[in-house]
């Protein structure tokens, strides 16, 4: 089902040349039609591209004749290195109407000038054809896709094994510096991917220059190499590659078109010298009958014709040579016209060929490639793993069916250099001989984060330790291979520091250096091991010093509210009972209201029990003392462990005061700090101050020479474990980066150091350094005092409950006895309705009138005492 479509298109091709065959007549075009039609064809016959070119055009020829019945006339020539040569001599001597070729664009160019001149279209075989050369010569015409395309096939490749930079070998000519690098740089980049070295190779670097820059590249860590050489350069690359011992275990080797598009025509004992390479191909489709036809008859003249070829197969360079021999030829017969209209025509071709789909873009250009076929190289021969298609991905197949994925490792395994059991990380550490060059800085505030001791005055006897010490180490422990590194003592500045990194003075730095944007220019970073943020520390005063309402502290608003009803609840219940046996509960209202408040507040200090005359009253008293020396008892108690208790708080509690009064900060000299307090929080940078050391920021604070100093999170959390009990922290966090380590940009190292510094996070080995760490300090971290909170009423409630019902029942005890003894109830049954509803209002007139009531009735009380 595939082949069927490429079928049609060719019956078409078919039945469109015996139409224009029965128009024209004859197999010749005559004199009068401008003379018979003439294809020069300039080849490199030395070369395997030339071979196979010459012998597909001549087959193209034949092959269309037999379709069409024209005879056209293909003149062959060897460039020999001279294409100008035979351009001229095609227009003089041959009178060529289309020339075909040559290979390279450079030398395509120098026969677009002769071709230009004389309105011949040139079909150039060269893959990167720049743009400005076709505007100046509107003659050339690039018969060959574009293979820029295919630099993002190689990008896809080192992006599926997530590997990070590449060494980039190219020839050294216009076509691969100016045509093919650009391309390739943007794909990789694309990608995430870097190109470290660039080595160029002119087409006859001797051994020895070649040798001297390999070894160049042995001793980098980088082992992805990406090949974009010629054929002939390439094998002799990889001979010299394979004597060097770069072609083994950790080494990984791409190549490109120019080469991968003839390894059919490389004998078995090459194949000794390339194990392990992945190549990048270009597609064209060998399952369809028209191309079996054409392998076979293009294999058996082959073998014929070049017998010294141990190798016949056709490739992409026949394939592209016999579809432009059938470009031209279809173009010709279609209009009877040269020069301008015979170039219109060949731009509006549109067949099926042997590679694909022959169709040219606005740029004069085919159409570029879409699908490319990856390979690798084993044994005495390559395997196909699959493809890689533009903007789809890679596949084992190109069908409709087929399934696409975004990586090459669902392509199945893949034979690496060395070995096909391992997949290679695309680096290498520097050999024991040369570990790692590690900064450490010397100017740590704090010894417990680093600590470099000096055991003797030459500095030859050095040791290093401390917490970021100690987390590197097992960050180390974690990678899946040995990584060696010596620590190197700085003592400069934190920013100095990060750009010796820059200057490849150090590999990498470990130890408090903070992630800030500015140190980017010169490093890059792992993940922060650390807290976030940086954070004012300030001297701590009391709390409960000088509040005038202090005294009310122990106990809630509602509480003070509810002991003053209860006190006036029970100083009624006492009133209505003994205010016909005390005096000076009698008299006018204004007297009695203001004897009731008194005695509401004063039954606790003035009215002893042996005073009272009723038993009610008594039992009502009793109560209240009991609940009222509870209440005074809590009382004194919580006002005494509020008096006795610290309570402290920040003496500044934001930057704005500390500006407004312009007082003095600190920070340690050797941090970012400084540039933060002056360029973000806008401080003077007069009011800000330089330190060396945590007792410095303790004493000048104590002393009030500073009002603060800013640290990091994880500086401040040991600074208050050193100095618990004085200082704390106040207003908010300023966002910046935590610790974290440095590395060279684009180092291979980072990615690992990051995977194993995250393994180390989550097995819990960083919280128990950090709580070392902080538990080496010798004042140990405090909690802070919680408020002492005020009592509320749900602390008395069954104590409220006891006296407010006591005084109730003796209440209601009261009223109903007198309802049963006398006849003055009436009046005092009166007196509680008026005083229940009137309560709130207890104006001059309402006590007049009770009064007044009472003395009318004219009535006595038993002096029987209930």
């Amino acid at each position: 089902m595939n082949a069927f479509p490429p079928l049609l298109s060719f019956m078409a091709i078919l039945l469109f040349v015996a139409i224009k065959t029965s128009t024209h007549g004859s197999a010749e075009i005559t004199e009068g039609s401008h003379g018979k039609r003439v294809i020069g064809a300039i080849i490199d016959s030395s070369s395997r591209i030339g071979k196979e070119q010459k012998v597909a055009l001549q087959m193209a020829v034949e092959d269309f004749y037999e379709v069409s019945n024209q005879s056209l006339l293909l003149q062959i020539e060897d460039s020999h290195g001279e294409p100008v040569r035979a351009a001229i001599d095609f227009v003089k001597s041959h009178q060529v109407q289309v020339i075909l070729g040559p290979q390279t664009w450079e030398e395509a160019l120098l026969v677009a000038n002769i071709g230009n001149k004389n309105h011949i279209p040139i079909l150039s075989f060269a893959d990167a054809t720049p743009n400005w050369a076709i505007e100046q010569w509107p003659f050339l015409v690039q018969a060959t896709p574009n293979q820029h395309l295919q630099m993002n096939a190689v990008a896809a490749i080192v992006q599926s094994w997530e590997w990070h930079q590449v060494t980039v070998i190219y020839e050294d000519t216009d076509s691969s510096t100016n045509g093919v690098m650009p391309h390739l740089t943007d794909a990789l980049t694309e990608a995430g991917v870097k190109i470290i070295h660039h080595l160029s190779l002119a087409p006859l670097t001797s051994t020895t220059s070649l040798s001297e820059q390999l070894e160049r590249l042995q001793r980098e860590q980088c082992r992805v190499f990406v090949v974009h050489l010629s054929f002939s350069s390439a094998m002799r690359l990889f001979k010299k590659v394979k004597k060097m011992k770069m072609m083994e275990k950790s080494y990984v080797w791409i190549t490109t078109n120019p080469m991968t598009s003839l390894v059919h025509s490389i004998n078995a004992s090459s194949f000794s010298s390339m194990q392990g390479i992945i190549g990048v191909k270009s597609y064209f489709p060998e399952n369809e009958p028209r191309f079996k036809d054409f392998y076979l008859k293009f294999c058996k003249r082959f073998g014929l014709k070049h017998p010294e070829e141990k190798n016949h197969e056709p490739g992409i360079f026949a394939v592209q040579a016999y579809d432009a021999i059938w470009t031209v030829c279809l173009a010709m017969i279609e209009r009877n016209e040269l020069g301008q209209e015979l170039l219109q025509t060949i731009l509006l071709s549109d067949f099926q060929g042997l590679s694909g789909r022959i169709h040219f873009g606005h740029d004069q250009k085919l159409a570029p490639g879409q699908v490319f076929q990856i390979i690798n190289m084993m044994g005495k021969s390559y395997r196909e793993l699959g493809f890689w298609s533009s903007k789809l991905g890679f596949s084992e197949t190109i069908t409709n069916n087929s399934t696409y994925k975004s990586s090459m490792e669902h392509l199945g395994q893949v034979i690496w250099p060395g070995g096909p059991m391992y997949n290679p990380r695309g680096w290498t550490t520097s050999n024991t001989a040369n570990p790692l060059r590690i900064g450490v800085p010397t100017r740590s505030l704090f010894e417990s984060y680093v600590n470099v001791v000096y055991h003797d005055l030459l500095g030859n006897n050095i040791s290093f330790g401390g917490f970021a010490i100690d987390l590197f180490e097992a960050t180390v422990k974690q990678l899946p291979f040995y990584l060696p590194y010596d620590f190197f003592p700085f003592d400069g500045t934190y920013d100095a520091l990060v750009e010796q990194v820059y200057l490849k003075k150090f590999d990498a730095v470990v130890g408090d250096v903070a992630i800030v944007a500015n140190r980017y220019k010169h490093a890059e970073f792992t993940h922060p091991y650390t807290e976030s943020g940086l954070v004012m520390i300030v001297p701590v005063q009391s709390k409960t010093c000088n509040k005038a309402s202090l005294f009310l502290k122990p106990f809630t608003k509602a509480m003070w509210v509810l002991i003053g009803a209860i006190n006036v609840y029970n100083g009624i219940v006492v009133w209505l009972i003994e205010r016909h046996h005390w005096p000076m509960l009698k008299g006018s209202a204004l007297n009695q209201m203001l004897t009731l408040l008194c005695l509401s507040f004063t039954t606790l200090f003035s009215l002893k029990g042996e005073k009272l005359h009723s038993s009610l009253s008594r039992m009502a008293m009793v109560a209240w003392l009991f609940v009222a020396l509870v209440i005074m008892q809590t009382y004194t108690a919580n006002l005494t462990s509020i008096l006795t208790v610290q309570q402290l708080e920040p003496t500044v509690d934001d930057i704005e005061t500390l500006q407004n009064s312009n007082a003095i900060v600190g920070y340690s000299s050797a941090s970012f700090v400084g540039k933060y307090l002056v360029e973000v929080l806008r401080f003077n940078p007069k009011n800000i101050k330089t330190y060396t050391s945590p007792d410095e920021y303790a004493r000048d604070l104590e002393n009030r020479e500073i009002e603060a100093v800013f640290l990091e999170v994880p500086v401040a959390k040991l600074f208050l474990a050193r100095y618990c009990k004085g200082f704390t922290i106040a207003g908010p966090v300023y966002k910046v980066g935590g610790f974290g380590f440095a590395f060279q940009k684009g180092s291979p190292l980072l990615p690992s150091i990051i995977e194993a510094l995250l393994k180390v996070l989550e097995s819990g080995k960083l919280r128990e350094l950090e709580n070392n760490m902080i538990a080496s300090q010798e004042c140990r971290e405090v909690e802070s005092d919680d408020e002492i909170p005020s009592l509320s009423p749900n602390s008395f409630l069954v104590l409220f409950i006891l006296t407010g019902g006591t005084s109730t029942i003796v209440l209601v005890i009261y009223i109903f006895h007198l309802d049963n003894s006398m006849h003055e109830h009436r009046t005092i049954w009166r007196v509680m309705l008026a005083i229940i509803r009137h309560w709130s209002h207890g104006t001059k007139w309402f006590f007049r009138r009770v009064i007044n009531g009472g003395t009318s009735n004219t009535m006595h009380y038993s002096s029987t005492q209930v």
